[in-house]
């Protein structure tokens, strides 16, 4: 499944490779050679940075949810028991 960003999103991310282009690596990028390495990264990375995302994701809910039965401690029926 391809990812799919935001036009904004998107926009910021190009300004953002360009200038790390031309600060860290001495070249100047224009807009379409930093769209393509956005889209060489989504397409490359993106898939290994969701898979992690989701596992992690899913641990944390599996950890709320084992903690569930300690958070039903309330007692029942207790308004006449004052």
């Amino acid at each position: 499944m391809p990812i799919k960003l935001p036009k904004d999103t998107e926009k910021h991310l190009v300004a953002s490779i360009k200038r790390f282009a031309n600060d860290e690596l001495d070249t100047d990028m224009g807009d379409l050679k930093a769209g393509f390495l956005l889209d060489f990264f989504l397409r490359e990375a993106g898939p290994s940075i969701y898979n992690q995302a989701i596992a992690e994701a899913q641990a944390f809910l599996l950890d709320k949810a084992e903690d569930l039965p300690a958070a039903r401690h309330e007692k029942e029926f207790g308004y006449y028991m004052r």
